[in-house]
């Protein structure tokens, strides 16, 4: 089996796997319990937080557990609208976002909050004079993914940061699922991002979990009440064992991770050459992207129908997001680039992570090779 559908999900690798089911065996206590297993359970929370912390080079008092990054861009977004509802009700982001993010605005603007959807260039990047410009004095929060899940484009985090240090109350969130361990990405003092979402399972660690970076200072509001864990941020019972777990896998995929990146980088650019050769294919994403995301369509063959094919031969690959696929919709992030819709019909997903191999990506182009002689008729 290969598998190319890693921003979709990525397996759980297997010390991670182990070290959450030996602290689900061995460290049952609620961490919000006075006695000693309850202490035990919240020593190991902290230390998970501390090494998250460490990792992503932020303080520990800024790191917070969620279930997923959709839960995390929810909290975010929606926290940021109820917290700062007095001063504004004007939220900025991109045409080519998350549905976490786009249907979280589009339920903020069922409730009067007022939304601007930049649109971005041929590349799927968004124009950082175009957002300059999108400013206003009631704008409270900028949204913007660090990388776009669907085709890699990376945006440009940094100047969008440099611009909002001029305008110290808006809230700059960034949804940086597919970032981590994949770009450089800054959350140090000296950056002017506020909040950042992250998901577990995109880096080897379980489903369910996920982290959340807030900046000291910044206020939100909670989204869950209740027993206020989280430090009265997120109630609900810490999932320790999940989390340990998911510590673990961040710190995995930060060691030797220059070289992780570089043979990812090489297996997508061996792709991304290779698929150029062939007149009927139309590729979306670039070298200047991200370094484990091709997207690419096989013109008058819808994706589902190549997603199917490359399944019989044992490879495993996504039409553009897997949180969409099955609704059958083409993509949101290629009719932002303007791709025709006939076009975007037939988008497919290869995307990569560190186990990945070179030898893989020949037996999918072999198989690409053989795919594209069968379909060349229709």
């Amino acid at each position: 089996m290969i598998y190319f559908d890693n921003s979709a999900t990525t397996q759980v690798e297997e010390s991670v796997l182990e070290t959450f089911v030996k602290v689900s065996q061995q460290l049952n206590g609620n961490p919000s319990s006075l006695h000693r297993l309850g202490d035990k359970a919240d020593g190991l929370l902290q230390q998970s937080r501390r090494q998250i912390a460490e990792v992503m080079g932020t303080k520990d008092a800024e790191i917070y557990f969620t279930s997923s990054g959709t839960e995390g861009d929810n909290w975010a977004i929606k926290g940021t609208a109820i917290e700062k509802r007095r001063y504004g009700k004007h939220l900025i982001t991109t045409s080519v976002e998350h549905p976490a993010v786009k249907q979280t605005m589009a339920q903020l603007a069922s409730l009067g909050f007022d939304i601007t959807y930049l649109p971005v260039d041929e590349q799927g990047v968004v124009s950082v004079e175009a957002l300059t410009k999108a400013i206003r004095p009631d704008t409270i929060l900028v949204s913007v993914m660090a990388v776009n899940n669907e085709v890699g484009s990376i945006q440009p985090i940094h100047e969008i940061g440099e611009i909002l240090k001029k305008y110290p109350t808006i809230h700059f969130h960034v949804d940086a699922v597919q970032a981590v361990g994949k770009i450089p990405f800054d959350l140090g003092e000296h950056s002017r991002i506020d909040l950042a979402t992250f998901s577990g399972h995109k880096f080897h660690a379980l489903k369910g979990t996920g982290f959340m970076f807030i900046r000291h200072g910044r206020k939100i509001a909670p989204l869950l009440n209740g027993g206020g864990q989280e430090r009265g941020y997120r109630s609900g019972t810490e999932n320790v064992a999940g989390i340990a777990a998911m510590a673990k896998a961040l710190r995995l995929l930060f060691d030797h991770k220059e070289e992780k990146v570089a043979k990812q980088r090489a297996i997508r650019d061996h792709i991304l050459d290779t698929l150029a050769q062939y007149p009927k294919v139309k590729v979306f994403s670039s070298k200047t992207g991200a370094p484990h995301i091709v997207c690419f369509a096989l013109s008058g063959i819808r994706g589902e129908v190549s997603v199917h094919a490359f399944e019989n031969e044992n490879i495993y690959i996504s039409t553009t997001s897997a949180c969409s696929s099955r609704s059958g919709a083409s993509s949101s992030t290629l009719a932002a680039m303007n791709i025709p819709d006939k076009i975007a019909t037939g988008a497919v997903r290869v995307s990569l992570t560190d186990t990945n191999t070179l030898e893989e990506a020949d037996q999918f182009l072999k198989a690409f090779d053989q795919l594209y002689e069968q379909f060349k008729a229709i």
